[in-house]
């Protein structure tokens, strides 16, 4: 195997990397930036691996959340908190539920490109460069937006930092303690049929929180009934914008990426001989690979060996996205490839981006059913496998949109134009999130039964 570098994978054929008009002036750029500070740290994401190295015991659950794409336009700090906590309302149904400690994971404070599946967009007689997200290029369908600008990972990166702050200032400043879950409805979620669902929830831990009080056990003493771990994620899909962010760390000479704690590779980029994954292969982060339709089991074992040559727990997650009538033709015989040759890997279901499709009114949509059934599909194979279905990977908002059809409050293809925001991929509103996490709060227990069973077998 060659030794890797930290810019080893420029000599790999890479894909979805945006084309510059100006080399010089991205090399500048990119040479700015790697004097800046990092965004985490490399302790962070040894404690995120180490937490993840439970789930694959099936001693914990694995929630993964936000934007498909974060926009320059849509940063505010109103959005940035009810993204937050609808992620702490779902996680605490989850936890209810399975009685597990759920491993909080945003897509958000870096996730700003997107692959797109051509180079170039047509509107009328006009064609111009495709919207690759708003650290390359602008959404607006005019030559000057649509150019690939370096500077604009100056303002991702600012963003990115500032949005990380307010998340870690979320996150231990007082705002997760359980005392104060009331404070995380959404105003509108309070009149959806969710609410008395979660009033409901809320009210059991209120009381479990009393009788713990009275036994001495309360936040005053205990920090984490007051704070919580977030972590941040993104596709690694901008490499140079990447190599510029990673560091070595002092204290160990390992390479981690200092952009976000965990990144993804897509189920476009994950070619065995591609940049991507020999980018990913150097650095600590825990690291995801997206699996789709055309992923063959000894393709995935291949490369998570090379990644993860050591089969360190929690270093690897496998997110599946199959399409909700595809699960049961393809996630068998992937579950038994990666069985066979004892791979340590987190199995997680990402439920989106194998049900998009065009609504009769021109939107790209998801059906809330859809998105449903390819959970529960998920789960029932892993239990008949005799594996551990131990995380959930969504796209979703905190913000009251209408992007993806159905759920309680049955959204329509004619309701879709009244709140359709998202720069990319349609995401689940905070209602249809929430009602997701009860609605499969039943299949999580029943695996976590079965993980706990087989655990206690094992011992």
């Amino acid at each position: 195997m060659k030794k890797w570098k930290i810019n080893s994978w420029r000599n790999y054929p890479v894909k979805h990397i945006p084309e510059y008009q100006d080399k010089k002036e991205l090399d500048q750029v990119l040479n700015k930036i790697k004097t800046f500070p990092p965004l985490v740290f490399a302790g962070e994401t040894r404690h995120l691996k180490q937490q993840l190295s439970e789930v694959v015991d099936g001693r914990a659950f694995l929630l993964q959340g936000g934007d498909c794409a974060e926009s320059f336009a849509e940063f505010n700090p109103d959005n940035i908190r009810d993204t937050f906590k609808v992620i702490l309302q779902m996680s605490l149904v989850l936890t209810y539920s399975a009685s597990l400690p759920v491993i909080k994971l945003g897509r958000i404070a870096g996730q700003f490109a997107k692959p797109r599946s051509a180079p170039l967009e047509k509107q009328g007689d006009i064609e111009l460069p495709s919207y690759l997200g708003d650290n390359v290029n602008g959404i607006d369908f005019n030559e000057k937006a649509r150019k690939h600008d370096p500077k604009r990972l100056f303002r991702a990166y600012s963003q990115s930092a500032s949005t990380l702050n307010l998340l870690r200032a979320f996150s231990h400043g007082g705002f997760a303690d359980l005392k104060k879950v009331h404070l995380w409805n959404l105003g509108y979620i309070k009149k959806s049929p969710q609410a008395k669902k979660f009033r409901e929830l809320e009210d059991k831990i209120a009381d479990a929180l009393s009788f713990m009080d009275a036994c001495g056990i309360n936040s005053e003493f205990n920090r984490r009934l007051k704070t919580v771990n977030f972590w941040t994620s993104h596709e690694a899909l901008h490499l140079p914008f990447e190599e510029s962010m990673t560091r070595i760390d002092s204290t160990t000479g390992e390479f981690h990426a200092t952009s976000a704690h965990f990144v993804w590779i897509g189920d476009r980029t994950r070619q065995l001989d591609g940049g991507h994954v020999e980018y990913c292969r150097g650095i600590e982060n825990p690291i995801g690979i997206k699996c789709g339709p055309t992923s063959k089991a000894e393709e995935i074992v291949k490369i998570c060996n090379l990644i993860n040559p050591s089969n360190e727990k929690g270093k690897i997650t496998l997110i599946s996205r199959f399409g909700h009538d595809s699960v049961e033709k393809y996630l068998p015989k992937l579950i038994r490839g990666i069985k066979k040759e004892g791979v340590n890997v987190i199995w997680s279901c990402d439920p989106m981006h194998g049900n998009t499709i065009k609504s009769t009114t021109g939107y790209k949509t998801r059906r809330f059913n859809n998105v449903l059934k390819e959970v529960k599909d998920v789960f029932a194979v892993h239990q008949s496998e005799g594996s551990y279905a131990g995380g959930l990977h969504i796209e979703m908002t905190g913000q009251n949109v209408t992007e993806c059809t159905g759920g309680a409050k049955n959204i329509q293809d004619q309701d879709l134009s009244s709140r359709y925001h998202t720069h990319c991929d349609p995401r689940l509103n905070a209602d249809q999130a929430l009602e997701l996490a009860f609605l499969i709060s039943d299949e999580i227990k029943k695996n976590t039964s079965y993980s706990k069973n087989a655990i206690q077998a094992a011992s």
